[in-house]
């Protein structure tokens, strides 16, 4: 065909042939760009999971955000009160022409009891091969080791005296047998409080704690362990409520969840999520709490939360359940600032590296708020007053800052991307992050709470699941004795030791007042 019948060709379409081609062109342009989003977003959700499956957990950054603070000297000079303590000057040996550091060993804890191991010359090596004389011991050379003396069982065999009278057989008496935190129970409370911390404190599965006592002699069934734990977490049931009465009574309280497995619980699959909630106080004793609920629901936190003070303050993460708690209880309700940031580090994390810049937005806001961190750490020592100098003039004026970079970008990115998640979680979460700028004493964050029940998530590891509701329960209470112990700076088997031997003597309020971590005294242990 030539030139000119082609050109004529084209004449010959019509105006509206010519607009239905128009608008299918658009129709597949429009398909084009949703389709290539959809990819977009599915390989920046596929990288975001192999990063969770493969790649380190940590959200910490580099060193380089170090320099955050270049332009804020003034805000943050160093004070007498700020001042980072001199570091130790190293043991050093002075050689000729420089000085070589001598590295040299952390010696051995001084108050562990030591036994001496003499070792001494043979008699015939005893003689000075100069004159003949006897040497004679002038002192020695000391270094030391490390021993460690594996479990030793052993059975306490418990004697009851009898008594009766040698005129006639009408009096016989029997002392009585001592009180037991479990009547009549197989182990010891030193067995039993072993037991407890190596898997409440240490993470140790029963069965692996039946085989280590089958080592030296303790044949036991890690069923009778189990059996054994759950009567001692539901004898210390009245310390736990006075716990919770000394957290409910705080001006500050941390909340968080996270879940179990509970094989035997009436009603449901052995595959359901059950819930750990975790509560510790930010004020005060240390308190540290954990409770077992089949659901995540507001039915469940409410019983948590019943009796907490009016005015006292909430902080978690951004679970809706606790702003019902929050209005409920008339509390003042701070969000949490790591939850707010791990979001943009997930979609950081998620552009590949070829594409990677410090100007990306997910880096802007990441830099952002590390410099609210960088201040809080620099006035972590402070008096809550001089504190809430440096947020009124610092801390405020970087909080406006991500506001407007918030707003600026909120609806101009997908709402189902990584970016676009973490941006609607900042908006969301907004009133409630910027409520630290109003108190000194009011923290940045729920990171206390997250490490208080790491312990817990830790030993999930190994044991796994809960068999029974009442072995869940048992679990909860065990946790917050051995964590409320760690929180006062206690040793936890020696106060279970001192716990069990005194819980079943106790009688008034004032008695199991006594047995609480900063009561008990373990002048004994």
């Amino acid at each position: 065909m030539s030139i000119q019948a082609a050109v004529s060709s084209v004449a010959a379409i019509t105006a509206e042939e010519l607009a239905a081609l128009i608008a299918e062109r658009d129709a597949l342009a429009g398909a084009l760009r949703v389709a290539t989003t959809e990819r977009d977003l599915a390989l920046e959700r596929l990288r975001a999971l192999q990063r969770q499956l493969f790649a380190a957990k940590s959200e910490a950054r580099s060193t380089d955000q170090k320099d955050l603070f270049l332009n804020e000297a003034e805000a943050l000079a160093p004070t007498d009160q700020t001042a980072p303590a001199q570091a130790e000057p190293e043991e050093s040996t002075p050689v000729t022409g420089h000085q070589r550091k001598k590295p040299g060993r952390k010696p051995l804890d001084p108050a562990l009891p030591r036994e001496i191991v003499r070792h001494e010359l043979p008699e015939s090596e005893r003689i000075c091969a100069h004159d003949g004389h006897a040497l004679v011991e002038i002192g020695a050379d000391v270094s030391e080791q490390l021993d460690v003396i594996p479990e030793q069982v052993r059975v306490l065999q418990h004697h009851r005296i009898k008594y009766a009278c040698p005129c006639c057989d009408q009096s016989l008496k029997v002392t009585p047998a001592p009180s037991r935190i479990i009547p009549r129970g197989l182990l010891s409370e030193q067995a039993q409080a072993w037991v407890i911390t190596g898997k409440y404190q240490f993470g140790m599965p029963l069965y692996r704690t039946a085989a280590l006592l089958r080592r030296f002699g303790g044949d036991l069934a890690s069923n009778t362990l189990a059996a054994g734990g759950v009567r001692i977490g539901q004898a210390v049931q009245p310390v736990i409520n006075l716990l919770r009465d000394h957290l409910l009574d705080s001006d500050l309280i941390y909340g968080d969840e996270t879940t179990v497995q509970v094989l035997k619980e009436p009603g449901r699959k052995a595959q359901t999520k059950s819930y750990m909630w975790a509560q510790m106080n930010g004020d005060g004793r240390p308190v540290r709490l954990f409770a077992y609920a089949p659901g995540r629901g507001a039915v469940h936190a409410e019983k948590l939360y019943a009796g907490i003070r009016t005015g006292a303050t909430l902080i978690t993460d951004g679970y809706e359940v606790y702003n019902g708690i929050a209005k409920t209880g008339k509390l003042t309700h701070l969000g949490c600032w790591v939850h707010a940031r791990r979001p943009f580090i997930k979609a950081e994390e998620a552009i590949p590296k070829a594409a990677r810049s410090p100007d990306q937005l997910a880096s802007r806001f990441v830099r952002l708020i590390g410099k609210l961190y960088r201040a809080e750490s620099a006035a972590k020592d402070w008096t809550p007053t001089r504190r809430l100098r440096l947020r009124s003039r610092y801390s405020a004026r970087i909080v406006s800052e991500i506001e407007q970079l918030l707003l600026t970008h909120l609806h101009a990115v997908a709402p189902s991307s990584l970016l676009g998640e973490a941006l609607h979680y900042l908006h969301g979460q907004w009133p409630k992050l910027i409520r630290f700028l109003e108190n000194g004493n009011w923290p940045l964050d729920s990171n206390p709470v997250e490490n208080a029940i790491r312990p817990f998530v830790v030993g999930r590891r190994s044991w796994l699941f809960a068999d029974t509701v009442g072995g869940a329960n048992a679990s909860a209470n065990l946790y917050s004795l051995i964590e409320t112990a760690k929180a006062n700076g206690i040793d936890p088997y020696h106060y279970l030791v001192a716990l069990f031997k005194r819980l079943p003597l106790a009688q008034t309020v004032d008695d199991y007042e006594a047995l609480l971590p900063w009561n008990i005294g373990l002048e004994s242990k």
